[in-house]
């Protein structure tokens, strides 16, 4: 029993590492990219369109779809809030597993990504502008959106798995006829 309590916290302690090196790399790609997007492009500039992508330099006072703009500090509160949310789920790493660790190390380093262009800038920079057909482009956005979107799918992921296995019967739980 001892041993496997040293064992979990041993796996635990990796798990942690483990995230703090995702959330680490994230972050520093995300800030590399915005401050070269931010040195090589006047706002508003782009690079010719290769494909179905465009690099622009964006300047987004608002949140995702441009929504609540010019809301600098109270877009700021809420990531604030959330960042503090995602690190108390941490606590339960065990129950979420790998999948859930990874998950929640992309939404804190999204969150946090777009946090510090807030606080040092009062808006985000983003870059990435994706032709969906024609001219229907996707809303331009950098590292940090693209991390917080994949940690949600996958929090989405686990939880409707878990949901599907929670509404499953155990066995040995069904009434046996006579």
């Amino acid at each position: 029993m001892q041993q496997n309590t040293v064992s979990q916290k041993r796996v635990k302690w990796w798990y942690a590492l483990i995230f703090i090196a995702i959330i680490a790399a994230i972050l520093i790609l995300d800030i590399l990219s915005k401050e070269w997007i931010r040195a090589s492009l006047p706002p508003g500039g782009s690079l010719p369109e290769i494909w179905w992508l465009t690099i622009v330099n964006v300047q987004n006072t608002g949140s995702a779809f441009g929504l609540f703009t010019n809301q600098a500090f109270l877009l700021s509160i809420v990531a604030i809030a959330g960042l503090v949310v995602v690190l108390l789920f941490f606590r339960y790493l065990g129950e979420l597993g790998f999948t859930g660790g990874l998950a929640l190390s992309l939404i804190f380093a999204g969150a946090l990504g777009n946090l510090i262009d807030r606080l040092r800038f009062g808006r985000v920079t983003d870059f990435i502008y994706v032709r969906l057909w024609d001219n229907v482009f996707w809303p331009a956005f950098n590292v940090a959106d693209s991390a917080i979107t994949v940690g949600a799918i996958l929090l989405t992921i686990i939880a409707l798995v878990n949901l599907g296995k929670k509404n499953e019967p155990k066995q040995g739980n069904a009434k046996k006829d006579v």
